[in-house]
């Protein structure tokens, strides 16, 4: 007996018990797999569908539209990758802004940083962090610091409008489909452009190297016709399908490892507790397989 749910199959097992399956396929041929005891929350917002996962082996997972977000397991790698190499390449990052990341966890590790004076998260689904205060407590953490402003809103349309700059900007993004297609093409990356300092970086989730081959080779074209400074730079994420995850570093000015504020990651290391990033994994992050190279237009 089978039974679907958005990305759930609940199937009998051997002994007659019940057993239910997440899964997340890629290209309609192979993908993640992980074995939930239960449904916590399943609902529909105004913008996705948003399911609470209670998984045998990760801890509760958080899914948005079908796909994957974090689990409690597994979140620490993508959060403090997307956070902190931008911040310990840029000498003062005193203002930073967010543009999705609804689960918090980025912001809560940007505001580790005492350099941060504010951190501004612009993300289009209040449900999102709703649900995350109520379910990933430790992810939603730096909405209590003063220095955190959130707003909910369209991020192009915030990025058209705002007359602010700002030295980092972390594009924190779901997928590209649905409501997040849009942030990831070329005339939303300029505008994130003219929206950064003389001196500011961008910091850019984008997708598996692995099964996202196409996205990837077009974002880093859009990208390094924008940019002076273009870099990928990889992490290792369970949750995520492949398990290899990337993210583009773009910069005006800064370099990722000829700028990485070595002094200023040994004083705060201790403090941070981190549980993924640190000056090994940021320096071998951006050593790249020769497969993932071929698709980038400069390196």
């Amino acid at each position: 007996m089978t039974k679907t749910v958005g990305g759930i199959k609940a199937q009998t097992g051997l002994q007659d018990s019940l057993q239910m399956w997440y899964t997340e396929l890629q290209n309609n041929h192979s993908g993640n797999i992980f074995r939930v005891d239960r449904v916590l929350e399943s609902y529909d917002s105004k913008f996705q569908r948003i399911d609470v996962l209670q998984t045998v082996g990760l801890g509760k997972a958080l899914a948005l539209y079908g796909s994957l977000m974090v689990t409690e397991g597994d979140y620490n790698a993508y959060n403090e990758a997307l956070a902190h190499t931008a911040l310990f390449a840029h000498p003062n990052p005193a203002e930073v802004l967010i543009i999705g990341g609804g689960d918090c966890g980025c912001l809560t590790n940007v505001l580790k940083h005492p350099e941060v004076k504010t951190a501004t998260m612009c993300e289009l689904d209040k449900e999102v962090v709703e649900v995350c205060k109520r379910h990933f407590p430790k992810l939603t953490a730096g909405l209590k610091d003063p220095r955190a402003k959130v707003k909910f809103a369209d991020g192009k349309k915030f990025l058209e409008t705002t007359k602010n700059k700002y030295d980092v900007i972390l594009l924190d993004l779901s997928d590209p489909i649905g409501p997040a297609a849009e942030l990831f093409q070329k005339q939303f990356h300029q505008t994130v452009f003219e929206r950064l300092k003389d001196d500011g970086i961008l910091v850019a989730q984008s997708e598996s190297p692995f099964y996202n081959q196409e996205i990837v080779k077009t974002l880093y074209s859009n990208l390094d016709s924008i940019f002076p400074l273009v870099r990928m730079y990889l992490c290792h994420m369970i949750t995520y399908p492949s398990a290899l995850w990337s993210f583009a570093f773009c910069s005006k000015k800064y370099h990722p490892l000829d700028d990485f504020d070595q002094k200023r990651y040994d004083k705060l290391a201790r403090k941070m507790k981190n549980e993924y990033y640190n000056s090994d994994t940021h320096r071998a992050s951006f050593g790249l397989p020769e497969y993932v190279k071929r698709l980038l237009p400069t390196i």
